[in-house]
C-alpha cells in the first residue's frame, strides 16, 4: 500500500513545468507598417497584424508578412530554454525525478519563443522615376 502511496505522489508531482507553463506561449505578431497579413510556415495566420497566436512552445517556424505595395519579409522564429523554464525544470528534476523532466523536455514546457513579439518591417516598393519631359523642338 505504501508503494502505491508512494508512486500516486510522485506522479502527482510530475510534470510540473507542464501544469505551470503550460505546452503553448502566445506570440505577438506586428507589422510596420501595421495592417500586413502575417502567415507561418506551420499553419496558422492572421488576416491584419497586429494578432497573437498561440505557438506550441517547441514549434520553430518562419512568419511571413505580405502588405500590397511591399516587398514580402520573413522572419524566422525560434525557441530557447527561458529562465523561468529552466528553473521550472531544475525544481521538476529534483522533485519529481527522471519522469517528471523527461515529461517537460517532451511537451517542451521550458521554452520560448524568440523573437516576440515578432516584427516584420514591411520595405516598399521602389517607385519608378518620374517620364522625362521632352523639350519642345525650337520653332524656326
Amino acid at each position: 500500500m505504501r508503494i502505491i502511496a508512494a508512486s500516486l505522489s510522485l506522479l502527482a508531482l510530475t510534470a510540473c513545468g507542464t501544469v505551470t507553463r503550460g505546452t503553448t506561449e502566445p506570440v505577438t505578431f506586428l507589422s510596420e507598417p501595421p495592417g500586413a497579413a502575417m502567415r507561418t510556415s506551420f499553419g496558422p495566420g492572421c488576416p491584419v497584424t497586429p494578432c497573437t497566436l498561440e505557438v506550441p512552445r517547441k514549434q520553430e517556424f518562419v512568419s511571413t508578412f505580405s502588405l500590397p505595395g511591399h516587398s514580402d519579409v520573413q522572419v524566422p522564429v525560434t525557441t530557447k530554454v527561458s529562465g523561468t523554464g529552466g528553473a521550472s525544470m531544475a525544481g521538476n528534476a529534483l522533485l519529481g525525478g527522471v519522469i517528471g523532466a523527461g515529461v517537460d523536455v517532451y511537451n517542451g514546457t521550458a521554452l520560448d519563443h524568440t523573437p516576440n513579439p515578432v516584427i516584420g518591417r514591411m520595405v516598399p516598393f521602389s517607385s519608378p522615376l518620374p517620364a522625362r519631359r521632352r523639350r519642345a523642338a525650337p520653332q524656326s
